[in-house]
């Protein structure tokens, strides 16, 4: 299944502990590159969220943000008093140095990193929760890159068609351009024809003909084309390989124009590169 590498989910839970608010959204990106956004208590997670998001996950630039409001009992705050009475008296100390000091009140001594602890918490279970919530995520996920790369390939495919419509009234075309250019070449030369041996002139014929054949560049468009089909209806990761298909498209349709010699065949290398390009934009968004 083709997956498209933009999507966005969210999620809540709530119990006594407190509650969880995960949201998850990507876009497209050469490689998986994850940036994890977590409160201070819960950074020990954020290793166990890159593997859990990178087991499923294949490219993307990936923002995984989680907020955690702790319940009314885990809020209450707990008074470090050793601390704390450490704190005012070295404050006294100080004073007691100083020409005016400066009043110190209960607030000041909050404020002093560690005297306000929050309570302990309960890591293991929220761990279970936190990553349960992600792989409910994760479903949403995927799910929407599915429906999404649904709508990539359907376009793809149509493009795919176009390309072999097109190959195909080339190739109906093409007897009649190495003909019309066999009988202009005959037409220039008819005045000196005397003058040149026979058997030359029917050389340098087939070897304009060679020139302007491009038959091998029709086969090959036809053959890459199947194989994007054929990539298409794979289960995994197939953005890259979508992606060398779509050189090797854009070298044959330049090819094609390079050889051309009519307008018909020049028109339709045109239209070729055209289809190619559109392929091509919505294969960059496809994992």
């Amino acid at each position: 299944m083709i997956r498209s590498m933009t999507a966005f989910a969210r999620a809540e839970w709530q119990g006594e502990p407190g509650s969880l608010d995960m949201e998850l959204r990507s876009v497209n990106h050469r490689y998986l590159e994850m940036s994890i956004r977590l409160p201070d208590e819960l950074r020990f997670l954020e290793m166990a969220i890159r593997e859990q998001i990178g087991a499923r996950l294949g490219r993307g630039k990936i923002e995984c943000r989680l907020n955690w409001r702790p319940s009314a009992a885990q809020a209450e705050l707990v008074i470090n008093e050793e601390l704390a009475r450490r704190v005012a008296q070295a404050s006294r100390a100080i004073d007691a140095m100083l020409y005016n000091p400066s009043a110190v009140n209960s607030m000041d001594i909050l404020r002093w990193p560690d005297v306000l602890q929050p309570p302990k918490l309960e890591t293991e279970p929220l761990k279970k929760q936190v990553l349960a919530l992600l792989e409910q995520i994760l479903d949403e996920f995927t799910a929407m890159r599915g429906r999404e790369g649904e709508q990539l390939a359907t376009l793809i495919e149509q493009r795919c068609g176009a390309i072999e419509k097109m190959v195909a009234k080339l190739q109906q075309h093409l007897p009649e351009v190495t003909a019309h250019w066999r009988e202009r070449l005959q037409e220039r030369l008819a005045g000196i024809r005397e003058e040149l041996d026979p058997d030359r002139l029917e050389q340098e014929i087939v070897l304009f003909a060679q020139k302007i054949d491009v038959s091998e560049e029709l086969d090959r468009l036809n053959a890459h084309v199947k194989e994007v089909r054929h990539v298409l209806g794979q289960d995994k990761p197939v953005g890259r390989r979508l992606d060398f298909l779509m050189q090797e498209l854009n070298r044959e349709a330049n090819t094609l124009a390079s050889k051309s010699a009519d307008a018909e065949t020049t028109r339709a290398a045109v239209e070729l590169k055209v289809l190619i390009e559109q392929m091509r934009e919505q294969i960059q968004n496809i994992e």
